[in-house]
């Protein structure tokens, strides 16, 4: 199956589809982390990247077509993968279509407020990239809605690795409200571009990873 997974920064994106991935033997190809890597390896890419990244813009397309093409032709990619954080706009989206054919798209609603205290409490591997967060949120109209925080068993260090847990340079409340301006603008169209394709599955974001990834199994799973 080829997914892909949309929703506003912080949407939890990268944690589910990275869970539901390992769990189904599916690729998880974040754009995001192939950036990054392009970043610290301090390529010519990676460099013009980070200019980007750093003031909470997309990366121009012509960056990164031709490395998601190279990358879902690797033999990890044939039992099946899923996009995170790509496509973001209706041109590659466009641009997606020739290389390959999705079979549906999961689209991830949340609050902005939460997203916000989310990002801002990200704590990311400097080594490894495993995701972290030290916030404790509740919300709803009832406040019936918790989304506890995913803790390393040591502050600061990385379950997976050892390494250190540090804030991105980009997660600033002022990147982060920019990014979300910039979604609103550029990747929201693609809830009627993928809706209008029959390719769309909307699911509400209401609680922490041990209840969402069952929740959208359940929706892949229904497809079959």
């Amino acid at each position: 199956m080829k997914i892909i997974f949309m929703g506003p920064p912080g949407s939890g994106k990268g944690t589910y589809s990275s869970r539901i991935g390992a769990q189904k033997e599916w690729a998880h190809i974040s754009t995001g982390d192939m950036l990054r890597a392009e970043i610290k390896n301090e390529s010519e890419l990676g460099t013009e990247a980070k200019k980007y990244m750093d003031e909470g813009k997309l990366v121009p397309d012509e960056l990164i077509i031709n490395m998601l093409k190279n990358r879902i032709e690797q033999d990890d990619c044939k039992s099946g993968f899923i996009l995170d954080g790509f496509p973001r706009t209706i041109p590659q989206a466009e641009s997606l279509e020739t290389v390959t054919k999705m079979d549906v798209v999961i689209n991830l609603a949340v609050p902005e407020h939460v997203i916000i205290g989310k990002i801002l409490a990200r704590r990311t591997c400097e080594k490894c990239g495993n995701i972290y967060n030290i916030a404790d949120i509740t919300f709803g109209p009832n406040n019936e809605y918790r989304m506890p925080p995913l803790s390393p068993k040591v502050e600061g260090i990385c379950d997976k690795c050892g390494g250190k847990l540090v804030s991105r340079s980009d997660e600033t409340e002022e990147i982060i409200k920019n990014r979300l301006k910039i979604y609103k603008e550029q990747t929201e169209p693609l809830v009627n571009f993928y809706k209008e394709k029959g390719l769309l599955k909307d699911v509400d974001v209401i609680g922490p990873p041990n209840v969402m990834v069952p929740k959208i199994l359940e929706v892949l799973d229904g497809m079959n």
